[in-house]
Formats: structure tokens, sequence, C-alpha cells
């Protein structure tokens, strides 16, 4: 089966299927790190988050096959398993989200140049998507920032799925 797809466009896609596989492991190393930390509520919270990403990168990946484009599974480096505070895990956790739409920008970008609607389609998903995810690492920078209260950690530990529910 041949591809449909602009050489551009399965080069974006292809990059941003596998970011959205280590960002998965990435939220994975979070949940481990947290629940080491007995954070049992930000662990859930983040293989939660990892569990979606993964469902993101399937996404991407049956669009390609769709049509006609496996992507090459890249090699992946280990993610980032230290960190010194929950605060240094929601800043990541931001910097993971804020990078992953970077990547969808620029395979939209691609897509747009390149005329290929039906990609454009599937990213146009993923931008509404990355504003949920934005809005709630955001969120979180904040309300760990503002948890410095003795108990304020292990309060927002308790209620962080409630505090960071973006409706989904």
């Amino acid at each position: 089966m041949s591809s449909s797809l602009p050489a551009a466009v399965l080069q974006e896609l292809t990059h941003q299927f596998n970011h959205e596989l280590l960002a998965a492991q990435s939220y994975l190393a979070l949940s481990v790190w947290c629940e080491a930390q007995n954070f049992s509520g930000c662990a859930a919270f983040f293989a939660k988050q990892a569990g979606e990403e993964r469902e993101h990168a399937d996404k991407i990946i049956a669009h390609l096959l769709d049509r006609g484009a496996p992507a090459a599974i890249a090699a992946m480096e280990a993610p980032r398993q230290k960190f010194s505070s929950l605060g240094d895990v929601a800043l990541h956790a931001q910097a993971l989200e804020q990078a992953n739409t970077k990547g969808i920008h620029a395979a939209l970008d691609a897509a747009v140049a390149a005329k290929d609607y039906p990609a454009q389609v599937l990213l146009h998903w993923f931008v509404s998507e990355q504003v949920e995810e934005e809005a709630w690492a955001s969120k979180m920078v904040a309300l760990v920032q503002r948890a410095n209260c003795a108990g304020g950690l292990s309060s927002f530990d308790r209620h962080v799925s409630d505090l960071l529910s973006t409706g989904k």
C-alpha cells in the first residue's frame, strides 16, 4: 500500500508519535517518583496521564496506518526520574506539555503547508486537547507552589484529581 501522506507531514507526525510515547514514559516516571515519595494521589494522576499519552500515540499511528504510512518507532532515551520536590515534578509536567504543544503545532504547520486536510482534521483535535493539557499543568504548578503550609502538599495530593479536573 503506498502512502498518501506528503513527506513533510509524515516526518512531523512520526516525530509527534514518538514524542507521545516518550511523554507516556515520562508520566510513568513521574508516577513512580510520586509513589516512592508517598504522594499516591499524584502517582495515580500521572499514571492516568501516561495512559492518555499512549492513547494519543495510538491515535496518530492509526491515522498513519489508515493512510498507508506506518511510522518508524524511534529509540527512546530514558525519561527523567530524579526530582527534588513535588514542585519540580509539576514544573517538569508543565514543560512536557509545552513541548508536546510545540510538536503538534509543527505537525499542523506541515499539514497546512501541504494542504493535507485529513492530517489537519486529526491535528485540530490535538490542538484542542493541548489547551486542556497545558491548563491542568499550569494549574498544578500554581497549586503546588501555594501548598506551602503544614499539610498543604498532603491535602493537594489527596485531592489532585478533583483539583486538576478538566472536564474529561
